[in-house]
């Protein structure tokens, strides 16, 4: 079968590697190749055991794997050898100098832009799929165009809108894909080649084009609208523990007006993973570069209730639990920012599990996808951290059960059973609202979900 087109990803994280299986999935003809420096990452997605875990995700590589996905660690010769290049590397919150917290980190982002110019041979697209401030493809077109030898780039801008736990839905059958270019002919005839590939199994009308500007700031937006939702709910939680509403019952009410929709109005323990935090820190530099300063205030509330909503899960434990935590053995299910993954980036369990140790508590962490990741978030408290996979040996002699992450499967367990084995009074605190709380309490646990009035068998 002849190769129609050469693409390169550079980068195999969460982002490159399903995307480019996906691409090699849909176009048969085009061959893709994915590199990264981290040779155990690579050599783990050529073999059984991929490095990230997507339903669905294992399917697709080893169908493609070797026919027309290739991974690999010769950057220069990939770099050399591909005419559409995709950079997909990690842009994480800067820890260091001026805007350090804040600001996104682009020396990742940079480097790969110069190893793209050392090793070229032939004019290119050059792709953005990671997510980057406003205005850096203008820096990229400057650092690749500064060549010595008449060769052109073009830079276009493709975010991702991928959700953990069901990215390879999300890529099969996206809401939209988004393509942004400059207003050049140049520009405008390298966004037609992607969207030619991308049309080869997504509808016309869901491919959107942009100018280049609109579509990095769209990625920013988009998450930060997502996590705005979020934290909204959660503040009003809070006044629904207050007042003895139902978060549950405000929430769908509210839902049900069309102009809001239900989406993203279940109140939890807050967001987490790789994106929201870093993209909206990033949206409040942005808007404080530019002075606007009340814009850059209104996105960093944002993050603080996100943040207020995991203190607050912990103080509700040490209040109900007789104001001490000291020595009491408290079981965490689930680690992952969310289900149907093993990520725990920034995932709220990260925070809740220090904070318990702080209050001189003992933890015991389960989860079916993440124990490896959690780990090593929590290294160096081991001696006071256990990992049990399974969700009943993990709750034997506990004096709390608090659910973190909203696996199906938790929502199926023996109570009955559980609560036998844990000490009395036995505590269940329901950080995502997923199981059935009047059950539990007529077995005998005193409930404690998120946005509704306890259910405890104490004496008022």
């Amino acid at each position: 079968m002849p190769i129609e087109k050469r693409i390169l990803c550079i980068g195999a994280g969460y982002v490159g590697g399903p995307t480019m299986a996906m691409i090699a999935h849909k176009c048969p003809r085009y061959r893709v190749t994915v590199v990264d420096i981290n040779q155990e990452r690579i050599a783990q997605w050529n073999s059984d055991t991929l490095p990230i875990y997507e339903p669905g995700l294992d399917e697709i590589v080893k169908a493609t794997r070797g026919r027309n996905l290739f991974f690999s660690t010769d950057v220069p010769k990939a770099i050399e050898e591909n005419e559409i290049i995709f950079v997909s590397v990690n842009t994480p919150t800067k820890t260091f100098g001026i805007g350090a917290g804040m600001a996104a980190d682009l020396q990742y982002w940079e480097k790969t832009a110069r190893e793209i110019l050392k090793y070229e041979k032939s004019p290119k697209i050059v792709i953005e799929k990671s997510t980057l401030p406003v205005k850096t493809a203008l820096a990229m077109g400057r650092i690749l165009n500064s060549n010595h030898h008449g060769i052109t780039f073009d830079v276009l801008s493709n975010p991702e809108f991928l959700a953990e736990g069901s990215a390879i839905r999300d890529l099969e059958s996206p809401e939209r894909v988004l393509i942004g270019s400059e207003e050049t002919e140049g520009g405008l005839r390298a966004r037609d080649v992607l969207v030619e590939m991308y049309a080869k199994w997504v509808p016309r009308e869901k491919i959107l084009t942009s100018n280049i500007w609109s579509s990095e700031l769209s990625k920013l937006v988009s998450n930060a609208f997502l996590a705005q939702r979020i934290s909204s709910i959660n503040a009003v939680s809070a006044l629904c523990e207050k007042t003895d509403a139902d978060v549950t019952e405000v929430s769908r009410a509210v839902g049900m007006d069309s102009r809001i929709g239900p989406k993203f109005l279940n109140s939890s323990i807050g967001f987490g993973g790789s994106c929201f935090k870093k993209d909206i820190l990033n949206l409040v530099y942005i808007c404080r570069h530019y002075g606007l300063h009340e814009v850059a205030d209104y996105w960093n509330e944002v993050i603080r209730i996100n943040q207020y909503q995991q203190d607050r899960f912990i103080l509700n434990m040490i209040n109900a639990m007789f104001n001490t935590l000291s020595d009491k053995k408290i079981c965490l299910w689930g680690f992952a920012f969310k289900a149907n993954t093993g990520d725990t980036r920034e995932s709220p369990a990260i925070h809740i599990a220090r904070r318990l140790l702080e209050e001189n508590a003992r933890v015991v962490v389960s989860d079916p996808r993440a124990l490896k990741n959690a780990r090593a978030d929590l290294r160096g408290l081991d001696d006071r951290v256990s990992y049990v996979e399974d969700p009943v040996e993990a709750t034997r002699g506990c004096h709390a059960l608090c659910l973190l992450t909203e696996w199906d499967l938790y929502r199926h367990q023996d109570f009955e059973k559980i609560y036998g084995s844990m000490e009395k009074p036995a505590f269940l605190f329901d950080g995502r609202n997923i199981l059935d709380h009047g059950k539990c309490f007529d077995i005998g646990f005193n409930v404690y979900p998120i946005g509704k009035p306890p259910m405890t068998h104490f004496q008022k």
